[in-house]
């Protein structure tokens, strides 16, 4: 009943949502109201790259799941990693680097920012108005790739797509050209089908035609027709001598 204690506050935040989760909705709200997420703007993606930019830390386990899913779909496609920190305080910088970086290779399609699943601490470098403004402003299609399925960021709203995880990124860009291989391969199933359909229609069709009455009584005309010529021929053959004497005759006596 005698006792006292003391409270020391060395922080506060506000009931409900923590500090950094305000921090998100206020900065989501401001580049959504400037347009920074406006589907108008959204690039479109490459139908067949050749080479992409991965923007990700390069001892993590989200280039080993990209790499694994690209080697197994499509290990034609060539691979640039810009090495970067994807948490801390020196991440968004890193980042923002990468894709600048990125941005003046020519020969890059695509750029996938990736990184593994985690707390909204973790992953709070892609929640950066910096980074956020460095992916509107890149001339290369960006794909967010950050955390899990669950997870979002400010870097999802303003790329250009977001995948789920870093191994749908990788599934993204390297499945347009299975899907096209197996387009490709079922138009030619089909055309062949359809030309194996229409012979075997067409044969039938002859055969019935072939065996078609007109077709016998056109074959017993022709015969008919070429009897009579035989006929006509050894006709003229015996009249054209007697026809020249009595020319010859006629023509001796008016001389």
């Amino acid at each position: 009943p005698r006792g006292e204690f003391q409270l020391v506050v060395e922080a506060l935040e506000p009931v409900g949502p923590g500090a950094l989760q305000l921090a998100f909705e206020q900065l989501k709200k401001r580049l959504e109201s400037e347009g920074l997420f406006d589907q108008k703007h959204k690039k479109d993606l490459p139908l067949l790259p050749s080479k992409i930019g991965i923007v990700t830390s390069p001892t993590g386990a989200a280039i080993q799941d990209i790499l694994r899913v690209l080697w197994r779909r499509n290990d034609r496609l060539n691979v640039l990693i810009f090495p970067a920190k994807v948490q801390g305080s020196e991440a968004s910088a890193e980042i923002i680097q990468g894709i600048e970086c990125l941005n003046m290779k020519t020969d890059v399609d695509t750029i996938i920012l990736a990184r593994g699943g985690g707390s909204l601490e973790d992953l709070w470098a892609f929640n950066d108005e910096n980074l956020a403004r460095a992916v509107f402003e890149s001339r290369i299609p960006v794909i967010s790739a950050v955390g899990h399925e669950i997870d979002f960021t400010i870097a999802d709203f303003v790329a250009d797509l977001r995948a789920p995880t870093p191994s749908a990124a990788a599934e993204i860009v390297s499945g347009a050209r299975e899907e096209l291989v197996k387009g490709l391969e079922s138009l030619a199933q089909r055309s062949s089908q359809a030309i194996r359909l229409g012979l075997k229609s067409r044969r039938e069709r002859l055969r019935t035609l072939a065996s078609s009455r007109a077709f016998v009584d056109a074959e017993s005309r022709l015969k008919f027709f070429l009897q009579r010529l035989d006929e006509l021929q050894t006709r003229l053959a015996k009249t054209l001598p007697s026809m020249f004497r009595n020319s010859r005759q006629e023509l001796s006596q008016q001389e």
